[in-house]
């Protein structure tokens, strides 16, 4: 694998590589990145620095060549621009996958299309701000390979492009953080899933969720080889597992109330304020009252007491000279009351008008909300995660301080509720009902305001679950330290946004075909939608056949490519016996009888050795893979 780029993301990227994929890894960056490297956390700042550290010092910065040299388990080149030569120093032409991950879309789009022609059968990762100018470049790298790989046999390869943005990347990874407030989640086909590690209690069975992924090492710790973690067990060895714990995986839903639907008309009692309906009623009960005591002072009809009341209150009758006092008292009672609806008239008017206007575009939190999302900044990456939210069918309240933010419309368009109003001024997180939260999503682009925000909540609910996003890495961590000592049973996740868009860009580097990795101890599983067609350890094979424990897995069936029906009335039963899910294509706990057909798409559990054995590439030997 080859990583270029000037930022913290290609560090990240190459410490995801090589951390959770095990995969040997090129990374070329810019000759300034050795003396100030970008703020990098953790593991990928000791792993990278380690890198420049011992790179030769001979750097030629005049005439773009580069140096490298062999470190660990990956090299390190210098140079100020990613060309043809400096491309081919890193290895291009033997790699398996390039991301180019500059800050600049041409640099990146300039450096594809170097590679591409050096290497057709290279997996191409890009970073492109520009999506609709990645949608075209994607295409077009595509068919080049497409072409090239007609003049040979590429079988075996997976040469696709594929474009991503921070936004897009960054944002699954968050709505996945405040859901299910961990990591170990993989998203497929509108569904979240996540892996949990379940210990085992006297007298009590475990239940084993969508699958069993792995049973956890017998003494807990973190050890390989003999007493590790056995992963993709097979049913025998679940049941002889006694005082293991499990890692099981698990759909992520909302069981909460959902947020009350969308209605074509405006109800009546929402064109009106509650304070405005109370003076409504006040004036009402006026004239009722007045209509009542000229009935009994004149001893007239009823209907014609309220008429003679209505026609005094707007001033229409004449005086009541020559009648009694009474009629003369409550004419001018009537005429008073009649002063004072005008101006509550004319504010019922205008506060109609102006529910009409924006009855359309945003809502109020409604009444008893409860188990929501409060969701701040609608900008470039809240946008997408208010979207990732409601494909998971979770209630959002939206708070954004800008009446013209990008995400006002999408809001609008799904009909989620939105308090405009600074989050640091003082009851604007109490108005999106911050106290009967489930989690709060700090995503606005300034890093005191998510944290202000942040402190807010949690002085309101110290058991809130809060998820921040910072720019900066160490003040990143930082804060995530700071808040899980001071309130440690509240959940805490702070990112920036290289740390949740690495995975989503080793993920690509994988194939295509990859969804995710969950790390099980010191090992890893990866997560793949596979056509079955061509591969002759599952085409034709039930589903227990085509399981192969410690391997690979069978766990899905993707009903919206293959239709998931059958022409044999065996098939059909079976397929019936199965579990779908709800808001998916999926079909999950396929029966073992269930036989997999060249047209169908599944998502199956794999280890690394046992997914490159099954798609046709060789295995990397690697302690502990």
């Amino acid at each position: 694998m080859v990583v270029c780029g000037d930022d913290g993301l290609a560090h990240r990227l190459a410490a995801e590589l090589r951390g959770v994929y095990g995969e040997q890894v090129t990374l070329v960056v810019p000759p300034s990145e050795r003396g100030v490297l970008p703020p990098v956390v953790g593991r990928a700042r000791a792993t990278t620095a380690a890198l420049i550290d011992r790179v030769s010092a001979a750097v030629n910065r005049g005439n773009g060549t580069a140096t490298a040299e062999p470190v660990g388990n990956g090299h390190v080149v210098e140079a100020a621009e990613p060309v043809e030569s400096v491309l081919a120093e890193a290895g291009v032409e033997r790699a398996a996958a390039l991301a180019l991950v500059y800050d600049d879309d041409e640099t990146n789009i300039r450096a594809a299309l170097t590679a591409r022609r050096l290497n057709p059968r290279l997996r191409l990762v890009l970073r492109l701000y520009n999506r609709r100018l990645g949608q075209h470049i994607e295409e077009l790298l595509d068919q080049a390979a497409a072409l090239a790989a007609g003049d040979g046999d590429g079988s075996g390869f997976d040469a696709s492009t594929t474009v991503l943005s921070d936004a897009d990347t960054a944002a699954p990874a968050l709505a996945a953080t405040a859901v299910a407030g961990t990591s170990k989640v993989v998203q497929t086909d509108g569904l979240l899933l996540r892996a949990v590690e379940r210990t085992p209690r006297p007298g009590q069975v475990a239940q084993p969720g969508l699958a069993t992924l792995a049973l956890l090492s017998p003494d807990g710790a973190e050890t390989g080889g003999e007493h590790g973690p056995e992963l993709l067990p097979d049913a025998a060895a679940v049941r002889a597992a006694t005082g293991r714990g499990s890692v099981v995986l698990e759909q992520v839903s909302y069981a909460g109330p959902e947020l009350p639907p969308a209605r074509g008309a405006v109800a009546f009692a929402s064109l009106f304020s509650r304070r405005l309906r109370w003076s409504l009623a006040g004036m009402v009960g006026c004239v009722v009252a007045l209509a009542v005591a000229l009935w009994l002072v004149t001893g007239m009809h009823p209907l014609s007491a309220f008429y003679l009341t209505l026609l005094d209150l707007f001033a229409i009758d004449d005086p009541a000279i020559g009648a009694s006092v009474g009629r003369q008292v409550l004419q001018l009672l009537s005429g008073l009351v009649g002063l004072l609806l005008l101006p509550v008239l004319l504010a019922a008017v205008l506060e109609a008008l102006g529910t009409f206007r924006t009855a359309s575009a945003l809502r109020k939190p409604p009444r008893g909300l409860g188990g929501h999302v409060v969701l701040l900044g609608l900008g470039k990456i809240g946008t997408r995660v208010l979207t990732r939210l409601r494909e998971l069918h979770i209630p959002v309240v939206c708070v954004e301080s800008d009446p013209d933010a990008r995400g006002l419309a999408t809001a609008r368009r799904l009909r989620v509720p939105v308090v405009l109003g600074d989050v640091t001024q003082e009851g604007v997180l109490e108005a999106a009902k911050i106290h009967r939260a489930d989690a709060l999503l700090a995503v606005t682009s300034a890093d005191t305001t998510n944290l202000e925000a942040a402190l807010y909540a949690r002085s309101v609910r110290p058991d809130l679950r809060v998820v921040l996003r910072l720019y900066d890495d160490d003040f990143a961590t930082a804060v995530y330290r700071t808040l899980r000592a001071a309130h440690p049973r509240a959940s805490t996740r702070s990112r920036s946004v290289s740390h949740l868009a690495a995975p989503a860009f080793a993920g690509a580097m994988m194939g295509r075909q990859i969804l995710g990795a969950i790390p099980v101890e010191r090992r890893v599983l990866l997560f793949a939608a596979v056509d079955v067609g061509g591969y002759a350890q599952l085409e034709g094979k039930t589903v227990s056949e085509a399981f192969r424990a410690g391997a690979w897995r069978v766990l899905a069936l993707d009903t919206g490519v293959s239709g998931g029906r059958r022409e044999e009335p065996a098939a059909e039963e079976a397929y019936e016996d199965a579990r779908p899910v709800a808001g998916a294509g999926l079909v999950w706990e396929l029966p073992d009888n269930y036989v997999l057909r060249g047209s169908d798409r599944v998502v199956l559990a794999a280890t690394r050795r046992g997914l490159a054995e099954l798609l046709g590439r060789r295995p990397r030997e690697r302690a502990g893979a």
